[in-house]
């Protein structure tokens, strides 16, 4: 029979210490039309763009990659965004997929961010989701010390699959949609090992690259950019006083955004999480289309 599952694996040559070779997974969702290269968010994986993947194959060929240390990608310990954005530039030569849109989420983001700036010429459009426009650091009252301990995951490896179900499935965010499918799309970003879930980022890498998202200053690259962008803001209620800084930061990242980019386009997604794909697939997908369709129609 022939194979229809949409998982592949390549590996970049000399990306690690000694020479070796980086293997990398991917899901190859095919489409007839020009590459979209989707990124995820900090210890997620590209399972995370499983319920938007199909809607944007229409007008796409659709290509979700799994970062180094995450999915079933290889882990080499080194995660700064020189680092990602060289294996995503290799990624782009190695497929041939030449003046991609590319989209990231969350820290994917960021890594869409840095990318476009170096290297100008490759994107001809990006959209950012949810992230890659705030600067944290640079806002009044807020210091690093409080925001690792917001960015420091839970210490959960060797918690027994089914008792990880239970908790995850009763999230506030999420109870609402909860299948059998989003239940899969979690379980892909950790190591399930006799019957216990571990991450395969370890919290010190995890931290490394909170304190590099920390430390990003956007609004010292928008003017770097050349290509057309989307901003999407997901906006919910704030909770807590340090939730509602980190929010009114983003309004501010976006306002930034708005003086300083050639050509940009902001949506504001109103009473939505932090994971748009999740929540809103089929808004997400209908707003990368009208947004880059147009763009990678003239290429």
């Amino acid at each position: 029979m022939p194979d229809t599952s949409p998982d592949r694996f390549l590996t970049l040559p000399n990306r690690l210490p000694g020479g070796g070779g980086l293997r990398l997974h991917y899901r190859d969702w095919g489409g007839a039309g020009p590459p979209l290269i989707l990124l995820h968010g900090l210890s997620s994986s590209a399972r995370i763009w499983d319920l938007m993947a199909p809607l944007l194959t229409q007008h796409f060929r659709v290509l979700a990659l799994d970062q180094r240390g995450h999915g079933l990608s290889d882990r080499p310990g080194a995660y700064s965004f020189a680092e990602v954005t060289r294996d995503l530039a290799e990624f782009i030569d190695a497929l041939g997929a030449e003046r991609p849109v590319i989209a990231g989420h969350s820290w994917g983001a960021g890594v869409t961010l840095q990318f476009a700036v170096a290297h100008p010429e490759s994107p001809v459009a990006i959209a950012l989701i949810d992230g890659g426009f705030t600067e944290r650091s640079s806002f009044d009252g807020a210091s690093w010390e409080q925001a690792k301990i917001m960015m420091r995951p839970p210490d959960i490896d060797g918690t027994p699959v089914e008792r990880f179900i239970g908790f995850a499935k009763n999230w506030p965010d999420v109870a609402a949609i909860w299948s059998d499918q989003l239940q899969e799309m979690v379980l892909a970003n950790f190591e399930v090992r006799d019957g216990n879930i571990y991450r395969p980022l370890p919290i010190p890498d995890h931290m490394n690259i909170a304190r590099e998202i920390w430390e990003m200053q956007p609004s010292k690259l928008w003017e770097q950019v050349l290509c057309p962008v989307l901003l999407v803001s997901a906006i919910k209620e704030a909770t807590d006083p340090q939730r509602e800084l980190w929010a009114r930061a983003k309004t501010q990242g976006l306002e930034t955004a708005r003086e300083r980019l050639q050509n940009a386009r902001v949506l504001v997604m109103e009473d939505t999480i932090h994971d748009i794909p999740i929540q809103r697939p089929q808004e997400l997908a209908q707003a990368i289309i009208d947004f880059a369709a147009p763009y990678s129609n003239e290429m």
